[in-house]
This record gives structure tokens, C-alpha cells and sequence, in this order.
């Protein structure tokens, strides 16, 4: 007696697939699975992106979903929706399509994924559902065989919120190679916390991955998010050439759609000045001096602590120009929107005038 447990050929997006579960995974999360009702196999790489047409009241709406199950599970292919304010596909999907329907699909697409299974070191950071892409790599380095070397970083709001937290912690405990590390904004009521918590940052970076500098870095998460990873890592000195990020809007399909980063890194060959109004004074200096040390070179004192973006001692009030701030936590989003920033992490672009 035999049987196939594949079909004889790989998925082509002709054919409807059809939901065979809906999990629940975080608060408004849910992952869905097809099957290919001919048995046919899927063939994607990990990371990679699919297009469902969902059959809405009003016609249909084709929207794009990161595929979070691995291509080295072929009979089945997953993908894992987080209903975002005001979102109405995923508010949709969430609410109407059960095990037994089939929908149109196109795909698989995307240049964010793994191109190769060759051992390397990754460091993995996510915010939210930026997660999906992130499980499909994790799983299939594990699915390999071989042993990999895998720092996964998770950011959400409360520890309820980590999508997929209890099934990357078992596969962490099963390998060495895998660590996982998770932050979170706020504790959950009445349960204890005591991993990371606040904003992740340059020094939560340095805890989890001391060798971060010698990993190929995937980023996926909300627009600010991945603005400020990429501005901590510009600052750490990091080589960009081996970062790779993805984003809640439509993936890019091919290398040329990537979007370029319009990121202001500040250089050493550039001079900026800085305007201190209420003592009168200016000073020129290099766009990676800190607005700290060309207040100390001027002969001005700005009370400062920790000189790394923590404590907050350095507040102070910017009233023109624009800055490049990487901290650390020192600063509330809400003091950042109302003109304040710490000058010992501040570093001048062009003329910029602080209230000192």
C-alpha cells in the first residue's frame, strides 16, 4: 500500500485555495490556512508575500498578506492577520471567512525573504504583526536541519499582544541557536513581567545581540518603527548593505520597486551651526558633534547625566532647525512632538537654534 502526500505539481494562483483552519494567535490575530483543493504543493520563499481577492459585500477586494508558514511545509500555506484601527480586509477576514470557503489568490511575490538556506548569522527584529515574515525564516532554518544562528527581537505593546510567543518559545527550547527577546510598552494586568519593557533601543540592542554588527538584519514593523532601527543602527556604525526591511504597505514584488530610504545620516564632512538663543551665542561644528558637546566647546553648560540618551538630564528646547536624536528612552514622544530633544543624543543638521 503507498500514497502521495504531494500532489504532482506545484500551486499556480489559477486555482482558489481553500481556508482549512483559522487559529487565533493575539487579540484581533488570527492565522489562516489553505490548502490547494488539487493537492498541489506549494513552492515560495520564506518571507515572501500573497494577494487574496476577499469576496466582500461589495465585490471583491484584493489585499496583501505576508505568508507566515514556511515553504518547507508544502502542503499547506498560512497567513496571519492582525486588524489594525480602521482596517476593514482583515476586519473582514477575521469575521466572515471560515474553514470550507475558497478565495482567488495571487502570488507568491516579494524580494524581503531569505534567498538561500547557506548558514549565516540573522538578527531578526519585528514590531507587531511584522512578526509573519520573521516565523516563516525562523521555521525554515529550523526545518533545515542544520543548526541555526538566530537572534529574534519582538516588540509589542503588552506581552499578550506577541504574536506567535508560545510557539517560538518552544522552538527556542528545543535549539541553542535560536534566542528569543521580547519587549513590550506596558505590562499586562495582574501578571508579571520581566523581560524588557519601554522602547526598544541602541542598549536594549546591545544586551540581546552583542554581535550585531556581524548579522544580516530583517526588519519588518509600522514605518516609525523600522525609521528608528535604521537611524540606531546609522548611528552604531553599521553596514546598511546587509539590511533588509519590509513594511505594512504593498511589498515590493521586484528589486526595483524597493524603496530608498530618504534617511538623514549625519556626516563628517558636512558643518552645521548652532544657535544658542537665550545666551546669545553660535557655534559652527560637524554634523556628528552632539549638540551637547558643541554647548560644552562654546562655553555653555547644559546639565547632563548617563550622555547616552536615558537618564533625560539634557532636555531641551529646540525652537528651529532639525536634529538627528537616537536615545535611548530619555524623552516622551509627547515632549519629541512639542519642539524638546536631549542634546546629548541631538546631532545638528544645518542651523539649529536651541533655547539655551
Amino acid at each position: 500500500m503507498s500514497f502521495s502526500v504531494y500532489g504532482s505539481a506545484p500551486w499556480k494562483d489559477t486555482e482558489e485555495l481553500e481556508c482549512t483552519m483559522v487559529i487565533p494567535e493575539a487579540p484581533n490575530a488570527f492565522s489562516f490556512c489553505f490548502s490547494a483543493p488539487s493537492g498541489a504543493w506549494f513552492d515560495f520563499a520564506p518571507g515572501q508575500f500573497l494577494t487574496l481577492g476577499l469576496p466582500m459585500p461589495h465585490g471583491v477586494e484584493w489585499r496583501t498578506y505576508t505568508i507566515s508558514s514556511s515553504p518547507s511545509r508544502h502542503l499547506s500555506l498560512t497567513v496571519t492577520v492582525k486588524a489594525q484601527e480602521g482596517s476593514v480586509a482583515s476586519r473582514w477576514m477575521i469575521e466572515h471567512l471560515k474553514p470550507g470557503m475558497r478565495i482567488k489568490a495571487m502570488g507568491p511575490g516579494g524580494v524581503f525573504c531569505l534567498k538561500d538556506a547557506k548558514p549565516r548569522k540573522y538578527l531578526f527584529v519585528s514590531a507587531g504583526s511584522g512578526v509573519t515574515p520573521m516565523m516563516s525564516m525562523a521555521t525554515y532554518l529550523w526545518d533545515t536541519g542544520v543548526q541555526p544562528d538566530v537572534v529574534m527581537i519582538n516588540c509589542a505593546r503588552t506581552p499578550t499582544d506577541l504574536i506567535f510567543r508560545s510557539r517560538l518559545e518552544h522552538m527556542a527550547s528545543r535549539t541553542p541557536g535560536l534566542k528569543l527577546q521580547f519587549v513590550v510598552r506596558e505590562d499586562d494586568p495582574y501578571r508579571t513581567w520581566t523581560g524588557y519593557k519601554g522602547r526598544f533601543n541602541a542598549l536594549m540592542l546591545g544586551l540581546m545581540a552583542p554581535d550585531y554588527l556581524e548579522r544580516e538584519i530583517f526588519c519588518c514593523g509600522p514605518d516609525g518603527f523600522m525609521t528608528s532601527v535604521r537611524e540606531m543602527l546609522y548611528s552604531l556604525g553599521y553596514d546598511m548593505e546587509h539590511y533588509h526591511q519590509e513594511s505594512f504597505h504593498a511589498p515590493a514584488e521586484t528589486a526595483a520597486e524597493v524603496p530608498v530610504h530618504d534617511d538623514v545620516v549625519p556626516s563628517d564632512d558636512n558643518m552645521a551651526e548652532v544657535e544658542f538663543v537665550a545666551s546669545g551665542k553660535s557655534a559652527t561644528c560637524r554634523e556628528t558633534d552632539t549638540l551637547l558637546q558643541v554647548a560644552k566647546s562654546s562655553g555653555l553648560n547644559i546639565p547632563s547625566g548617563c550622555t547616552f540618551g536615558v537618564c533625560g538630564t539634557c532636555k531641551v528646547k529646540k525652537t528651529a532647525g532639525d536634529v538627528v536624536m537616537v536615545h535611548n528612552g530619555g524623552i516622551s514622544d509627547e515632549d519629541i512632538e512639542e519642539g524638546y530633544v536631549l542634546a546629548c543624543c541631538s546631532k545638528p543638521i544645518g542651523k539649529v537654534a536651541i533655547d539655551i
